[in-house]
């Protein structure tokens, strides 16, 4: 009975950190409407920044607390409030998490750049020096008490600022209707920065107080915000009284089961993973409000033609062939995963930008993809290629299935919490058997794979993997293309812009939900299979939910709903590390620099793609630009192989010749431009255009 007690105070302890974290949490999101994803890294920089302040510059404990909670804390609140969050107030809710989910991956990564993740930075607890006191049979530490003593405080201090005063009253108006909440006289724009000040100040008291308990490290202590999104979850996003009974429920799991679970090789990540199956259970078993703040934006779903899409298959295949032959050594091995982890990003485009499904763990199925090739294709077999992306669409429809009832950020947090389950527990398992089956993961290590046999041919080298990639990319294009085109491309796209009219007008959302997740995870699946081959060595680690958000980012940032967000991601995601070079700086800043290209979402909500298309567009009209283009750039190729030329040079050299080609057919395009029909003249005044029905269609519906 003592031995449980103690644990139930661990617990306890514990539960009051989540508690203080899911509180700001909950408070930011009843007051702004924002759920805030960064949360949790915001308590990891205020921890680092602690233990840098008292550990690294001998600052006294006093100052550095309020150095931190009084100024660093509140200025980074202001400054997201101000830089990141104001300038997409007028966007859909989509659109600002993704630019927390950037903010979330920019921390992470800015974290190990500052401060080695090599070295070990231990953080004491607080009146470390004071001996424990009893009560009753359990010993308590002077960090527990405090810890406790402070999530009271906090809990008393939230409900009396949202309850009897008048900013809390204008927070919470704020969010249901800016335009009427200033019209009473309040301020809406202090009243966001007030709940982002409060709400960075909890997040970085919780990472200050449960630091000296776990490794300061900038991954482990920013996913520990899971267990804080499962409590606030419990409080259904706005109930702090049920936040807090969350957290005790979170807290005590997590600390019995350190204590009473078995011996077992299976189970130790079991109670890592713990507060994201809890978190699964909870959105799934909880009533919810309709989501707070606006719709998500509608944006127009391009239709790409049969030509256009064959042309940019045939480049994508040729870019391959133009890499395999040109780059020799480190730079194969630097632009091998453009191709596979392409084919990852473009999964997102008929789940996310057809369907408008959220889903956070698109690596993680590419996980699985690379594990059933790795343990099946050894000996090259082709056959296995189809069973992985066979395997990893089963999984995308079971992630589905539980997850029908759930959308928006609910959606987010179910995918996000499922790829968290296999990084800490399911990927980590030693083999096993099911029904006299013997199932094998990772092996608790690494898995060597190898490229697959084709024609009598073993593709096994970095050159004939990259073509076989890019080929595979270049037919998944091809195919994502003609659902876009086709019936079930329609419907998904009408599911998404509403899923009741949808199922008013005969269709079964939940049938095309299941199917699309069940396409978008083959799509994953066989990006990840090809990863592997590029990477020769896989680990657990290389498809965690943290390695996926920097593809993601990329992704949304070049625009879900076109078939070339693929090659787009693979060039965007490689490149710079081409650019840049391998010094160990430089590596820091590309893995900053997709969430910096995250944040700056708001510039260009509709994506790159759509700026670039309209940029190019006119070169690949033009019958005089494009031929002659593609003329510059066979001939580049044919110097390069010939060693004729430099790499960088000719590079310099195709660049300027291809702006040259774009000014001047935007000039000639520019001259020859028709007047602006109106839409009751088209088909008469003009010719009618295959997309002109769509465009009337949505127009209709919209008006």
């Amino acid at each position: 009975m003592d031995q449980f007690l103690a644990f139930g105070v661990v617990g306890l302890s514990t539960a009051a950190i989540y508690a203080v974290i899911g509180s700001g949490l909950v408070l930011t999101y009843v007051t702004t409407g924002v759920f805030n994803f960064a949360h949790g890294a915001a308590g990891m920089l205020a921890a680092f920044a602690y233990w840098q302040l008292t550990a690294g510059w001998g600052w006294p404990v006093p100052v550095a607390l309020a150095a931190v909670l009084l100024v660093l804390a509140p200025a980074f609140g202001l400054l997201v409030e101000r830089v990141l969050l104001r300038p997409v107030q007028h966007l859909g809710e989509a659109e600002r998490m993704v630019m927390m989910v950037a903010l979330l991956s920019g921390l992470i990564a800015a974290a190990r750049w500052i401060w080695d993740p090599n070295v070990a930075r231990p953080l004491p607890a607080f009146f470390a020096d004071r001996t424990p006191f009893r009560a009753g049979p359990v010993t308590v530490t002077w960090h527990q008490a405090l810890t406790m003593a402070v999530a009271v405080a906090v809990a008393a201090g939230l409900w009396a600022l949202l309850n009897r005063t008048r900013s809390g009253a204008a927070m919470r108006a704020t969010v249901d209707d800016r335009a009427l909440a200033g019209l009473t006289g309040a301020d809406p724009v202090r009243a966001n920065q007030v709940a982002w000040v409060l709400g960075t100040q909890l997040a970085a008291v919780g990472g200050i107080l449960i630091a000296p308990a776990v490794a300061l490290d900038a991954q482990q202590l920013s996913l520990l915000i899971v267990s804080a999104y499962t409590a606030a979850i419990f409080g259904r996003l706005r109930s702090l009284p049920l936040t807090f009974l969350g957290a005790v429920v979170v807290g005590c799991l997590e600390s019995y089961l350190t204590g009473y679970l078995p011996q077992n090789p299976y189970l130790p990540g079991l109670r890592l993973a713990a507060p994201a199956l809890l978190l699964f259970a909870a959105l799934l078993l909880f009533p919810h409000r309709r989501l707070r703040g606006r719709d998500r934006r509608l944006a127009r779903v391009p239709l790409p033609s049969r030509r256009g899409a064959l042309v940019f298959a045939a480049s994508v295949a040729a870019a391959g062939v133009v890499l395999a032959t040109v780059l020799e050594g480190d730079d194969l091995v630097t632009f091998g995963p453009l191709f596979p982890l392409g084919m990852v990003a473009l999964s997102y485009v008929p789940l996310t930008g057809y369907a408008g499904q959220i889903s956070l763990c698109q690596l993680s199925m590419a996980g699985i993809g690379a594990v059933v090739w790795a343990h099946l294709g050894a000996d090259g077999r082709p056959w296995a290629l189809a069973v992985a992306v066979l395997v990893a669409a089963v999984a995308g429809a079971l992630i589905a299935l539980p997850a029908l009832r759930l959308s928006g950020v609910y959606l987010a947090l179910g995918t996000a919490a499922f790829a968290v389950v296999l990084d800490r527990w399911v990927f980590t398992l030693p083999s096993f058997d099911v029904l006299g089956v013997r199932i094998a993961l990772f092996e608790q290590g690494s898995l060597e794979v190898s490229g697959p046999s084709l024609l009598g041919a073993r593709l096994d080298g970095e050159r004939e993997t990259i073509v076989f990639s890019a080929v595979c990319l270049a037919l998944a294009s091809l195919g994502v293309a003609a659902l876009r085109r086709g019936r079930f491309g329609r419907r998904l796209i009408a599911l998404r812009d509403s899923e009741a009219a949808y199922a008013t007008l005969g269709g079964r959302p939940l049938v095309a939900r299941v199917a699309v997740f069940a396409l978008g995870a083959g799509i994953a699946g066989l990006g990840g299979a090809l990863y592997g081959m590029q990477l020769r060595t896989i680990t657990a680690d290389q498809f965690s939910l943290v390695a996926g958000l920097p593809v993601f980012l990329i992704a949304v940032i070049g625009g879900l709903g076109y078939v070339g967000n693929g090659l787009f991601s693979g060039t965007a995601f490689t490149g710079p590390n081409i650019l840049l070079g391998p010094a160990s700086w430089t590596q820091n800043l590309v893995a900053v620099l997709p969430a910096l290209a995250g944040m700056g979402l708001g510039h260009s909500p509709d994506g790159l793609l759509a700026r670039l298309r309209r940029d190019w567009e006119p070169v690949a009209r033009d019958r005089i630009a494009m031929p002659v283009l593609a003329l510059v750039l066979a001939l580049a190729w044919l110097l390069r192989v010939a060693d004729a030329v430099g790499g960088w040079a000719l590079l310099a050299g195709v660049l300027a010749a291809a702006l040259a080609l774009r000014e001047y057919a935007a000039s000639r395009t520019r001259s020859a431009a028709e007047p602006e029909v109106p839409v009751e003249w088209w088909g008469v005044r003009r010719p009618w255009r295959a997309e002109d029905g769509e465009v009337l269609a949505r127009g209709i519906a919209q008006g």
